[in-house]
């Protein structure tokens, strides 16, 4: 619209060109009213000859029909051929042209305006919702850090809890084993000795209760599996080894009878 030459008053035609102008509109409009009076006369005397409201619409069509068919094989005419006169329309409707074309490029202005506006925000609530997202993030990952600590703090406290459990139980079975050891397997004699057979001079061997005999074949068996036997001696009881054996407590090693184990209970 910028490029558009301005229109001002100066370019208004002359008094004689307008005068001409509208001399020459008068004549057509005369010229239209003396054919609307013909349509009408001629309207009204068909509709007095015949009363038929079928034939009346049926002329009319053929009218309009005849009319439309005249106005195609017309070619449009200027109202007048002064120079003047026809470039004062052309201004004139080059101005409107230049109007509408400014208030078109002013509302595309004003919507493109507001379209960046509306974008800024955008991009604003954009950056904003990215730094929520990044903070979540990083929310989420310090939680599950301290999550998975937990967890292992929760895991380890739990496995201490049932280590302890189970070493108060483990406490509890061998007191409760040594007190019916000593109640139903007492040791022999009063003053826990026995003299060798062969040397009744020689001192006598402190001979070990049945609880002590399992205490060493249970911490034998734990702290080496891979060698389980122990070697018997003169403080172990007979009576009790052959106790241990005949029940399936302990067995004897296959090539040295001196030589005893717990039995694998837990295999």
């Amino acid at each position: 619209a910028e490029y558009l030459p301005e229109i001002t008053k100066d370019s208004v035609c002359p008094v004689d060109a307008k005068e001409e102008l509208l001399d020459e509109c008068e004549s057509i409009w005369k010229q239209m009213e003396e054919c609307q009076s013909k349509l009408m006369l001629l309207g009204t005397e068909t509709l007095l000859k015949s009363d038929a409201k079928l034939s009346l619409l049926m002329m009319r069509v053929k009218a309009l029909t005849a009319e439309y068919n005249q106005w195609q094989k017309r070619s449009p005419e200027l109202i007048s051929t002064n120079p003047d006169v026809l470039l004062a329309l052309g201004k004139e409707e080059l101005q409107k042209v230049k109007n509408d074309l400014e208030m078109v490029l002013s509302t595309v202005q004003s919507k493109n305006k507001q379209l960046e506006e509306d974008l800024k925000r955008e991009q604003q609530w954009h950056e904003e919702q990215e730094q929520i997202l990044d903070t979540l993030n990083g929310i989420e990952e310090e939680t599950k850090t301290q999550v998975e600590q937990l967890s292992k703090k929760r895991a380890f406290h739990e496995l201490q809890s049932k280590m302890l459990k189970l070493k108060i139980y483990k406490e509890e079975l061998l007191n409760a084993l040594g007190e019916f050891l000593e109640e139903h397997f007492p040791l022999p004699e009063k003053g826990g000795s026995a003299k060798k057979k062969n040397s009744s001079e020689e001192p006598a061997v402190e001979l070990i209760t049945l609880h002590e005999i399992l205490e060493i074949l249970i911490n034998k068996s734990m702290t080496t599996p891979h060698e389980p036997y122990v070697t018997t001696n003169d403080s172990f009881w007979p009576p009790y080894i052959e106790l241990l054996l005949r029940y399936g407590i302990a067995l004897r090693h296959p090539e040295d009878p001196n030589r005893i184990r717990l039995e694998a209970f837990h295999v």
